[in-house]
């Protein structure tokens, strides 16, 4: 079923997904704004905001008030920051529809950003920047975007650094939201048991005669890249993290199609065959993936691997060995098959909650303004061809375009200078 969406006059989006069938409903708000709409001197905030809205509104004045009252109604609730957007969301059953829809637009709208919060705030924030350094799993994907986009903003932490988080002030919030949270920019995303022609009342009353604003772009991302870059983070673990990849194409660019069923062959499932190679087969590694991520005018394709450290340098060259093998040889129809079919089976399964409608419609909004139901997104992955993916394989993987990321116990990085150089 397509959204049913709605424009208000001040620029505000509306996107209603119901479902009379579901015991549940989601209301999820989305800013068009995460951490590439930042400068560097508050590099961090879009996320530090997230964390401040939960902390108090006018109305619901102490902290610890938004919580209670959604745990009461037994309501799932969070918010994400993401590269260009930040999300809030609550999910309740169907009977709270309209007492968690008013929560999350009071969250949006009036946030207190008390000065003595925000200082508590900090220690929240810097203890979370220090559990993702101790986690290399994660960190090592930030290591990866620094060296894929360098210094502007698609290459920085989306938490920001300790210093400029110790450094934000409540002037630097409210500056912020006035610049970013705005109607033109503001998308309001309800998925579930719910009455349209009510909830696009209440919507309208709440937030339809706010102050329209102008919606503001972010920064053009640049990628110039013209040979291959390599950067290795020592750390003294029983376990190496790596994240190999390349520049790729934006959300908006028809080969995306083919890369998402190309990461599928090489590195989906169990059955694929990076996993059959290099955990089955080499006993290598814990885990090995294939990803991909398109965004409003960049991209990027790249595998990740939890490796033994004593064979990560084999680990690298069977990766760059089949990523070899797809720029020269056709994918086999039956693995095409299969790979498809895992892929289209996850989207689906991935369909089945109210939050997860909307995420998927509220995300397709934000990034491109265009609704593409499951059903059009399954006829154009079906539609891809061995050819369409051995063309992608060799418009992406070039070797000037390589980046390695490593964390691991390496003092030097000579041992993986050589193999970047390894011919694609």
């Amino acid at each position: 079923m397509r959204p049913q969406k709605h424009i208000f006059k001040n620029g505000l989006s509306l996107l209603m997904i119901p479902q009379a069938q579901n015991l549940a409903v989601t209301v999820l708000v989305i800013v068009k704004a995460g951490s590439e709409y930042e400068v560097k001197e508050i590099s961090g905030i879009s996320h530090f905001l997230e964390h401040m809205v939960f902390k108090g509104t006018k109305r619901r004045p102490k902290p610890g008030d938004i919580s209670r009252e959604l745990e009461a109604m037994g309501a799932e609730y969070n918010a994400f920051t993401g590269r260009e957007w930040t999300m809030y969301y609550a999910k309740s059953e169907k009977g709270n529809t309209h007492h968690i829809l008013d929560m999350v637009m009071d969250m949006y709208q009036d946030p207190l950003l008390d000065s003595a919060e925000i200082e508590k705030e900090k220690g929240v924030i810097i203890e979370e920047i220090n559990l993702y350094e101790d986690t290399p799993s994660r960190k090592v994907h930030d290591v990866f975007a620094r060296l894929l986009y360098g210094d502007q903003p698609a290459g920085w932490d989306i938490a920001g650094s300790k210093k400029v988080v110790h450094s934000l002030k409540k002037e630097d919030f409210l500056a912020y939201r006035k610049k970013h949270y705005v109607p033109a920019g503001t998308i309001v995303v309800v998925a579930g048991a719910f009455s349209p022609i009510k909830i696009k009342q209440e919507v309208g009353k709440a937030m339809g005669s706010l102050p329209s604003g102008k919606s503001i772009s972010k920064p053009k991302t640049v990628q110039d890249q013209k040979q291959p870059r390599l950067s290795v983070v020592f750390k003294d673990s029983q376990q190496s993290h790596l994240v190999l990849g390349f520049p790729a194409c934006d959300v908006f660019d028809r080969r995306r199609h083919a890369l998402h069923v190309l990461a599928e062959v090489l590195g989906g499932g169990m059955s694929s065959r990076l996993f059959s190679r290099i955990r089955e087969e080499m006993g290598a590694a814990y885990y090995v993936r294939a990803e991909e991520e398109f965004l409003m005018d960049h991209g990027y394709f790249a595998i990740s691997a939890g490796v033994e450290v004593s064979k990560i340098e084999l680990v690298i060259k069977e990766i760059i060995k089949e990523l070899r093998v797809l720029k020269e040889e056709l994918v086999p129809r039956h693995e095409l098959q299969k790979a498809k079919g895992h892929l289209l089976g996850g989207l689906m399964l991935g369909l089945e909650t109210s939050d997860d409608l909307a995420s998927f419609y509220g995300g397709q909004e934000t990034l491109t303004g265009k609704l593409l139901s499951p059903q059009e997104i399954t006829r154009a992955i079906k539609k891809v061809t061995p050819e369409e993916i051995r063309e992608a394989a060799r418009d992406f993987f070039l070797s000037p375009k390589l980046n390695l990321a490593v964390i691991g116990p390496y003092p030097k990085e000579a041992p993986f200078r050589k193999l970047i150089k390894l011919p694609l």
